[in-house]
């Protein structure tokens, strides 16, 4: 893939608006909507060949500012020193907001514990709550096993950032490697707390996403001190619209481009209308398309 398109474009030639081969670098976290944003892009300009490598952010990040991709699909828009050093060797980048995302957390179906309170989550995932029958004094699950993706992941640093008030994590969260690795430890281990992106549950025409929520259970959150079932919400479109789902993040398109070429055209695409009904279908919600309140309640 990496040395010739599928239609004939090779990789050596320079690409254009909407011809050529690129590698793009993704937060692997929104591998599902990249996943299905570049196959509709590449069979509409079918002279395209948008080669992906899914990472980390922070390795993402490290391979646009090596200018080894110039397009990141990213969970946070370039910071002030990162620019500096793009200005520095006179390129100017744009982080461009094409979605709103939502961190989900999914516990075992065996668990019945699935409403939690973000000043709760703080202590588990600091450490200060170790065991389920602190949350429940009726659990017998024992340990809490809190897993992540990667430890350079976007939503590990959307917990120290914005649930742990860039505190430490215990010593007791741990990576499995992979979003579909989190799901999988999740479904085999009663006392886990997997954290996950919600593209990865949140299509609900895609049969994989269907398979992973039979699998697992979509934990509730509230900000009240009192989380019940009437003030706590799972990650639909609708509470990340009103804003009422307390974990959700945006999600920007980093662009470094001075000929704007094909990542120009890629990036018009997922800002585009049909880039934004993707969007729309993957669960999340779109930046910059408006958006019919009305049917994305009728969905939940």
């Amino acid at each position: 893939m990496s040395l010739v398109a599928c239609k004939g474009k090779k990789s050596g030639e320079p690409d254009t608006l909407f011809g050529g081969v690129i590698r793009v670098a993704v937060d692997e976290t929104l591998s599902p909507l990249a996943e299905e944003e570049i196959a509709v892009f590449e069979a509409q300009y079918n002279q395209t060949g948008i080669v992906p490598i899914y990472t980390s952010e922070v390795d993402a990040i490290t391979l646009l500012l090596r200018d080894s991709v110039r397009w990141v699909l990213a969970t946070r828009p370039l910071s002030g020193d990162e620019l500096e050093s793009f200005h520095s060797n006179k390129f100017f980048p744009e982080s461009i907001k094409i979605a709103i995302d939502g961190v989900a957390l999914i516990v075992n179906r065996q668990n019945a514990d699935s409403i939690f309170n973000v000043s709760t989550l703080k202590k588990v995932f600091s450490g200060e709550i170790t065991r389920w029958n602190q949350l429940s004094t009726d659990s017998k699950l024992g340990d809490i096993q809190v897993v992540f993706d990667h430890r350079n992941s976007s939503t590990v640093r959307y917990v120290l950032d914005s649930i742990c008030g860039r505190g430490n994590l215990s010593d007791r969260c741990h990576a499995a490697g992979t979003n579909r690795d989190v799901i999988e430890y999740v479904t085999r281990t009663p006392g886990a707390i997997g954290v996950i992106g919600v593209n990865w549950i949140g299509d609900e025409q895609d049969s994989l996403c269907r398979d992973f929520r039979k699998e697992i259970q979509v934990a509730r959150i509230s900000r009240a001190e009192l989380p019940t079932c009437g003030n706590s919400y799972q990650p639909y479109q609708y509470y990340l619209y009103t804003g009422q789902y307390p974990l959700s993040r945006p999600i920007y398109i980093l662009l470094n481009d001075p000929r704007s070429a094909l990542p120009t055209g890629l990036t018009s695409f997922f800002a585009g209308a049909r880039g934004q009904r993707i969007i729309l279908k993957a669960g999340l919600l779109p930046a910059t398309m408006p958006v019919n309140i009305v049917n994305v309640r009728d969905q939940l």
